[in-house]
């Protein structure tokens, strides 16, 4: 089964599992026990010690630290009262529903450093305003995850950009930042994905699933279903701490940009870097965050304790409730995390790789293929990040040396396909973050983005053509925006006119 088709068999089920039943943990937890039974060969005992194995083995404990510090500011943040402040002031600013929604777009472009920073940070901050405009939760939750991954694969300063610099290898005609660089105009998922929202919002228009959660939103039922795993948080959210101000929340998230950032130079330039430039190309992401998360939670110890915003044991009692917060979050993450080492084990790379190197051949319609293989690739497993290590270096060698524009092209077009593919994929980090930021339902989240995602992804695939062709992104880029306008103007016309049937 190594090297196989078999080995996107556990994926495929775990996603499957998780459409029909809308239970995520059992569904991927099929998904892992069935890819441990083929790698042991159904051996019994085999099989248990390839489940915990893998499990232990692709445990990312830095994530883990990281999103139970970013819980602990978050319960912070709400006890202190500055979440409840900043929903104030932004209520009395923020005068409808659009303006709401505009302001939760704009929030998440601002926070590019990381997206599971963003998701988290965004929802929380955001969900008290939106709830007030009858926004349903998963159309906050759309919004937050259309201006995470795509906001932070466009941003040379992220720890999405760091990753993508370390899959480039040393012996490409371009350093890793260059080449990510020149990707940026050609990534049309992301740019495109933000058009979208923008759009979405201005014309004041819904379509699919998230229609009909809008409508119930206006209703007074922001979930549709699912409010029952969030009636405990909303309890306390409702205890509102009269105490905290708006700088309870702002210098807090302030001090977590810039530390993280800082975090991020000085790694960089620890790992040899000689200038900012190469220092976010070489830098420790995932340890800077952690760094930044840390120095914001002894910040607002500094902030908070002696202006008895909050007491002592509520703080300290901040650790274990953003545990408890984040527990759902990380559960998924680990079983996740295991599905794509039982990935591993079964040579998904090694399949991929080899359908891909038996079948690519110079053609202008390479790029589009690239961006459908990335995008099966990362819906299947979740991962953004582990589809640019197996694709990038193949495409990087496929034209190193010889065609430096076509690989920006089909480089870009694998980035683009990892985050359509990731955004669409119940069993993505990325996903299960937003939903848990915006208190979502997981599958209201993945069932309504996924009918938005396929729209712009079917653009895309026809913009890739166009920049195999002409190799010139301002004209594949203007294409792929001139038809993603006219696509969602028929279908807000379409909307029109079902309306007043």
């Amino acid at each position: 089964m190594y090297g196989t088709w078999w080995s996107l068999v556990p994926p495929v089920v775990a996603i499957l599992l998780a459409f029909i039943t809308k239970e995520v943990y059992i569904s991927l937890f099929c998904g892992v026990l069935l890819g441990a039974l083929f790698t042991a060969g159904f051996a019994p005992w085999g099989t248990f010690e390839t489940l915990f194995t893998t499990m232990t083995g692709n445990m990312n404990l830095n994530i883990i630290i990281f999103d139970v510090l970013l819980g602990m500011i978050i319960v912070l943040m709400s006890q202190s009262g500055g979440s409840a402040a900043y929903g104030n002031w932004a209520s009395q600013k923020i005068k409808s529903k659009r303006a709401s929604l505009f302001a939760t777009m704009g929030l998440g472009i601002l926070i590019f450093v990381d997206d599971y920073f963003n998701c988290l940070t965004v929802g929380s901050v955001m969900r008290p305003v939106t709830d007030k405009y009858k926004v349903s939760r998963a159309k906050l939750a759309y919004i937050i995850d259309a201006t995470a991954a795509p906001i932070c694969i466009i941003a040379p300063i992220s720890s999405w950009a760091a990753a993508v610099n370390s899959y480039v290898p040393e012996d490409s005609s371009l350093t890793g930042f260059q080449l990510f660089l020149r990707t940026i105009p050609y990534n049309l998922y992301a740019l495109l994905t933000i058009l979208m929202v923008f759009l979405i919002i201005a014309w004041k228009f819904d379509f699919g699933l998230m229609k009909k959660h809008e409508t119930n939103a206006a209703k007074g039922d922001l979930f549709t279903s699912g409010r029952e795993e969030f009636e405990t948080m909303a309890e306390s959210e409702n205890k509102v701490n009269p105490n905290g101000k708006v700088v309870d929340l702002v210098l807090p998230i302030a001090v977590l940009i810039v530390s993280a950032i800082f975090g991020m130079i000085y790694t960089g330039f620890q790992g040899g870097a000689v200038n900012v430039v190469d220092a976010f190309a070489n830098c420790d992401a995932e340890m800077s965050l952690i760094f930044g998360t840390l120095v914001t939670v002894i910040f607002m110890g500094i902030l908070y304790l002696p202006r008895k915003v909050i007491s002592f044991h509520n703080f300290m009692g901040a650790l274990a409730e953003g545990a408890k917060l984040m527990m759902p979050a990380i559960l998924i993450l680990t079983f996740a995390w295991t599905l794509k080492g039982m990935g591993d084990n079964l040579g998904i790379a090694e399949f991929v790789n080899g359908a891909v190197g038996a079948n690519m051949k110079a053609s202008i319609v390479i790029p589009a293929i690239m961006f459908g293989i990335a995008l099966f690739l990362g819906f299947s497993t979740g991962t953004s990040w582990g589809t640019f290590s197996i694709l990038v270096p193949i495409v990087v060698s496929m034209y190193a040396g010889h065609d430096d524009e076509m690989m920006i092209i089909a480089v870009s077009a694998v980035l683009a396909g990892a985050v359509c593919g990731d955004h669409i994929s119940p069993i993505s980090d990325t996903t299960i973050m937003s939903s848990a930021g915006a208190q979502s339902n997981h599958i209201n989240h993945v069932q309504t983005q996924m009918q938005y995602a396929i729209v712009v992804a079917v653009i895309c695939a026809i913009g890739y053509i166009i920049a195999g062709f002409c190799k010139n992104w301002i004209i594949a880029l203007g294409c792929s925006a001139a038809l993603l306008i006219g696509a969602l103007y028929v279908l807000k016309l379409k909307n029109s006119s079902e309306a007043e049937v």
